[in-house]
């Protein structure tokens, strides 16, 4: 028998009030300069009925040449893609990733495209421009991390001496110069990973609880106004052991050295604006032969174990916070469905749930932001590569963002299968509430009494498949039309009384 729901919006107990940028997304380094990222999955792959396979007999160095491939810069004047970008409304927009830390700033152009010893690559001056003119077009807010690979410190061996502004002192002069200042900054992607993150290989957690008191310092004596955030931690301080923990295989921790937030924060720790960590629900197929006890398998993505991930982590990092910036928000730099661009579904309406369901967990559990990673590089993100079409999950935030305001509310409903409720105020301003309710069952429906007549916005797979590449609002795909038009994302009314909604489906009411 399905979950039973009553609304009740006069019931409601105020929680906060959420950051309006809530929904911001990441632009990979390596998509502004051109280089190597996640091999795009196969259509079979994707539809799951083909399986992925690669060969770690030789490594996970070896395996990279199945695993990535190169692509050229993004071209971030396309039209395409700034009208959907914009549609979104008030975002943060963070460029970073493991390829910022080796990047050498070429604004003179004397490099000429060859990156000096000691980095991986290059940026110029028009590719940086490039990004600044694309946050201006939308209206965005830019937030960054810093080159800080064996160049910038002359060295590629332990001791590693102290970390240096010549480079980041390229990037925030051309920015605040251009009228596009960085807004926040991180000092290094994914610092936790040390070495495997582009930091010299001799690199110590104990020098980075140096050398970000150095940038720190430096920001608030040259450029006041940008927050610090830090210390973007991944993977140590929170274990995730998928589904029932009985697959077997190599462990990633003999790959990827990782140090915990405490290690990175160090015995004086260095003042925060904004505490940020990296949250992925797993691993995805491409590196699940490396470490397969955090690969969830597509059976599992609407199982309450793997809902909970989200939230679980949140609460973690959110203790941590507490610790190291006691009342600042809790920024996810990076978010998404598996590390190691996304599993074969994350492009399909079998993410939309874990997607909406983090926005909903999140935002009843604190205050800040959530980067999805990314905005269209590899799986899980929100337009495709090459077309710039929309995926599910772009849709999915649009309504979102034009759907719940910022207060968010306590529902008193406990999350179940079948329905996880969440409730913010209306983001048109008027009163009432904006209810989302994700019915993860597959088989069983879910019964929702309205007090009163509603706006009823549901989503779900096409033809019922969860693993859809087109998803569906109240029946009518939802694709671009003419002109890369976008569709009417246009609500049903539902009159007060008892109202089904459908397993595997996730619904909006405005009322």
């Amino acid at each position: 028998m399905g979950e039973f729901v009553k609304l009740d919006p006069a019931a409601l107990k105020a929680l906060h009030e959420q950051n309006p940028r809530l929904m911001s997304y990441n632009i990979e380094f390596a998509e502004i300069t051109g280089g190597t990222f996640w091999k795009a999955y196969t259509p079979g792959q994707v539809a799951g009925t083909e399986p992925f396979q690669v060969d770690m007999s030789g490594g996970l160095a070896a395996a990279y040449k199945d695993l990535m491939q190169v692509y050229p810069p993004a071209n971030l004047y396309n039209e395409k893609l700034r009208k959907l970008a914009k549609e979104f409304g008030a975002v943060w927009v963070r460029v970073s990733g493991t390829w910022a830390t080796k990047t050498y700033y070429d604004f003179d152009g004397k490099a000429g495209g060859k990156a000096p010893e000691g980095y991986l690559n290059t940026l110029t001056r028009a590719q940086w421009i490039g990004v600044l003119d694309f946050v201006k077009a939308i209206g965005a807010k830019l937030m960054v991390s810093v080159s800080a690979c064996p160049g910038v410190y002359g060295t590629n061996e332990a001791p590693v001496p102290p970390w240096t502004p010549h480079e980041a002192e390229k990037l925030f002069k051309l920015s605040a110069e251009y009228g596009v200042p960085i807004s926040a900054s991180e000092f290094v992607n994914e610092a936790s990973m040390l070495g495997d993150t582009g930091l010299p290989a001799g690199y110590t957690a104990a020098d980075h609880a140096r050398d970000q008191k150095i940038f720190y310092h430096w920001l608030k004596e040259n450029y006041p106004d940008c927050l610090y955030v830090g210390p973007c931690s991944v993977g140590s301080d929170y274990s995730i052991n998928a589904g029932t923990g009985t697959r077997k295989g190599g462990g990633l921790e003999q790959v990827v050295k990782t140090c915990s937030t405490a290690d990175l924060m160090g015995d004086d720790p260095c003042p925060l604006d904004v505490f940020s960590y990296h949250y992925y629900n797993g691993l995805s197929e491409r590196l699940a032969s490396v470490r397969p006890n955090v690969h969830w398998l597509a059976e599992e993505a609407l199982a309450e174990d793997y809902l909970a991930v989200a939230l679980d982590c949140a609460q973690v990092y959110g203790r941590l916070r507490d610790k190291y910036c006691p009342g600042g928000e809790l920024w996810v730099t990076e978010s998404g469905d598996a590390g190691g661009g996304g599993d074969t579904w994350a492009s399909t309406y079998l993410d939309v749930p874990r997607t909406l369901n983090e926005a909903g967990s999140f935002s009843a559990f604190t205050t800040g932001v959530i980067f999805h990673n990314t905005l269209t590089a590899s799986d899980y993100a929100y337009l495709d590569r090459m077309t710039h079409d929309p995926r599910p999950n772009y849709f999915a935030v649009l309504l979102w963002t034009r759907l719940m305001g910022t207060m968010v509310y306590d529902t008193g409903e406990a999350i179940r299968t079948g329905a996880h409720v969440y409730a913010h105020s209306r983001k048109d301003g008027k009163e009432g509430a904006a209810y989302l309710i994700i019915n993860n069952s597959e088989t069983e429906t879910t019964t929702v009494e309205l007090p009163k007549a509603a706006e009823r916005y549901t989503l779900a797979g096409k033809d019922g498949n969860k693993r859809a590449a087109v998803m569906t609002l109240n029946g009518k795909d939802l694709v671009l039309g003419e002109g890369d038009a976008l569709p009417a994302l246009e609500p049903v009314e539902q009159p007060a009384g008892k109202v089904e909604l459908a397993p595997m489906t996730c619904t909006f009411f405005v009322l």
